[in-house]
């Protein structure tokens, strides 16, 4: 007989695992994994990945804003990633991964004389962040890449399940 049992773990997709139990008395602990943990756990990247692309549209818009104080100026974001690992009887059946939170830069903001800009202080300074283009290019090659490779885990299981459908035809 084969029992399904569900987890639930805070901001991450449900994780599904089934364990088959013997119907004699023993209980070898026997653990499937479902086929649709893969989409859980891809499914998390493609998620995470999706707030990495949005943090670097973020700052590459606000590369060149200025502001009329250091304080006020925009700081660069960046998501910080964690693993949720989860096991069942010991063993380690998956690793999703999800954003603990998004920080900003720590690094000060760029000043310059500028008197002609409205947003000037009252000696003529305009402040911008300290955002490289360059580093932010690097990042949305680095997610859109990561992202992919997660969508094509997720169309590969699918194949591969379609397939597995299929060998009962005919």
């Amino acid at each position: 007989r084969v029992r399904e049992e569900r987890e639930s773990l805070s901001g991450v997709a449900e994780f599904h695992q089934l364990t088959a139990a013997r119907s004699d008395a023993r209980d070898h602990g026997a653990i499937i994994m479902s086929t649709f943990r893969i989409f859980d756990i891809a499914g998390s990247g493609v998620a995470a990945q999706t707030v990495r692309l949005n943090t670097v549209a973020s700052n590459l818009a606000n590369a060149n804003s200025v502001s009329s104080t250091a304080e006020g100026t925009y700081k660069a974001r960046m998501p910080i990633f964690e693993a949720v690992r989860e096991e069942l009887k010991g063993r380690e059946t998956g690793a999703a991964v999800r954003v603990t939170q998004v920080i900003e830069s720590t690094a000060s903001p760029t000043s310059r004389y500028e008197p002609s800009i409205p947003l000037a202080d009252a000696i003529g300074f305009v402040y911008t962040p300290d955002i490289s283009a360059v580093e932010q290019l690097n990042e949305i090659v680095s997610a859109s890449r990561s992202y992919q490779n997660n969508i094509e885990v997720m169309r590969t299981a699918r194949d591969l399940m379609m397939a597995t459908l299929r060998l009962g035809q005919n």
